[in-house]
């Protein structure tokens, strides 16, 4: 199961989450940082990183942000999925 990003990133994007993925699979899109599902570990060393509790293990999404778990696969199909993360 991956991680997910949650609300509390949009407009925040901190990216310390970012320096610790061993696997970069973090991306930036416009509103928020992603996980890219398929290439997440499940390794969870992006979510004590996250100053704003935005990240959580899949299965431990709390009920009024699991929109989120199908907003971060979601993205990644579309036709403009982000980016590796500027720094």
């Amino acid at each position: 199961m991956p991680y997910i990003i949650t609300e509390a990133c949009i407009g925040t994007k901190d990216k310390a989450c970012v320096d610790v993925c061993p696997v970069d699979c973090i991306y930036e899109g416009e509103d928020q940082l992603y996980i890219h599902p398929d290439e997440c570990i499940d390794c969870g060393a992006c979510e004590p990183e996250c100053p704003v509790t935005a990240i959580f293990p899949e299965e431990d999404v709390p009920a009024n942000l699991t929109p989120y778990i199908a907003k971060n696969r979601d993205v990644f199909k579309g036709p403009t999925p982000p980016g590796k993360p500027t720094r």
